[in-house]
Parts: C-alpha cells; structure tokens; sequence
C-alpha cells in the first residue's frame, strides 16, 4: 500500500493493519522528511489517544493529516504506532 499527497508517495508497506477502513501503516515506513510533529491531540473511546503529524511536501502543509496512537488501549494494541491518513492522503496499491 502507498499514502500519496501532493503527487508524493509519503509511506509505503506491505504490512498495513486496516481498522474502520484505515489503513495503519508501520512507522518505519513513512518518510519522516515530510512529517512535522502537531501539538493535536484526540481521544478515541476504544483505541486511546492519537497524536497527529502536519505532512509538508514540497513547502505544501496538510495540516494533522496523519495520526498514530503513541499508546493504545489492549483492543488497539495491533496499530500502537502504526500511521493513518486522512484529509486528502490518497491510500492505494
């Protein structure tokens, strides 16, 4: 699977975890030169608390466009650290 943004391939793995139709995506296989820390915190009442990353492509910011749960409740513990996208990430083969 590969997460494109701003015709960029930004994460890239044979090993996603796909959970309410997102795909979670190793950690090691994002490309960390595009993903800035957000101070953006969420709480999901089943998976815990998610923590955010703006994706900045080519000077181009898509601002808490990707999450990861840091820790995860023992039902989430599948995708503890693992990457998802949202906001206009395109996720495909």
């Amino acid at each position: 699977m590969k997460a494109i943004w701003n015709n960029t391939v930004i994460a890239e793995s044979n090993e996603t975890v796909v959970i309410e139709n997102n795909h979670y995506f190793p950690a090691e296989s994002i490309k960390k030169e595009y993903f800035k820390s957000s101070d953006t915190h969420t709480t999901c009442p089943w998976k815990g608390v998610a923590s955010y990353y703006t994706i900045d492509v080519e000077g181009k910011e898509n601002v808490d466009a990707a999450w990861f749960y840091p820790e995860t409740s023992e039902l989430a513990k599948s995708i503890k650290g693992y990457v998802a996208f949202w906001k206009g990430v395109t996720v495909e083969e």
